[in-house]
């Protein structure tokens, strides 16, 4: 009987954001921005938040673009942690 790869319902989230502090070791705070429609108001509005991103080798530098996933707390703060980097800071 082959087995059959199954997709998890639950799948864990994944944002994309700019490092914004990189001063903490193997720790670096990620500014993930999504857009979304006010319920009321029907406009368009940014919200931010500041995600704590395991950064195991110490290779993120602030202006970086960075692809996160959720994880299982591995302190106090950080719950997320890096997938790609997705560009470099110019």
């Amino acid at each position: 009987m082959a087995q059959e790869t199954v997709e998890r319902p639950n799948r864990r989230k994944v944002r994309e954001g700019v490092v914004v502090s990189d001063r903490m070791d193997k720790t670096a705070i990620v500014e993930a921005t999504e857009r979304v429609r006010h319920p009321r108001y029907d406009k368009t509005v940014q919200r931010t938040t500041r995600l704590a991103v395991h950064d195991a080798d110490n290779t993120l530098g602030v202006g970086d673009l960075v692809r996160v996933a959720e994880t299982r707390p591995l302190s106090k703060t950080k719950r997320w942690r890096l997938v790609e980097i997705v560009e470099r800071a110019k």
